[in-house]
């Protein structure tokens, strides 16, 4: 397939979900991963990540300035929030690719794009 290394699987929120499931179930995690426990750790995750930007100010779109190891922490702190996410969603029944694009609709309908003016009746 163009643009992916062989041996490299194309990453879906199915894949995930299901890396995760196998992941706790190898490990008798389930017992531990009710909606509240992954919850709890999902926002403990978020404040990890915040940690980042703390006290950055305002940070630059592509984080040019940013040293590499930086950036490796933050993909895996915003790793982490997203497993978490998606096992939460796993784990209380939700399809999360369904309710992000329900959203995402419903969000446009709530924030309709704004017309603009017509620029060559306001140039007149």
């Amino acid at each position: 397939m163009a643009g992916v290394s062989e041996g490299e699987e194309i990453v879906t929120l199915k894949l995930l979900k299901q890396k995760m499931h196998d992941f706790a179930r190898e490990r008798d995690w389930e017992q531990f991963h009710s909606p509240r426990n992954l919850l709890l750790a999902l926002v403990g995750e978020v404040g990890e990540l915040s940690e980042i930007f703390q006290w950055k100010g305002e940070v630059p779109k592509g984080l040019g300035d940013w040293k590499e190891e930086e950036k490796v922490h933050l993909g895996e702190e915003l790793s982490d929030v997203l497993l978490y996410l998606v096992r939460l969603s796993d784990i209380c029944g939700v399809d999360l690719g369904e309710a992000a694009l329900r959203k995402i609709r419903l969000n446009a309908i709530k924030y309709p794009i704004l017309s603009q003016p017509n620029a060559d009746a306001t140039s007149q």
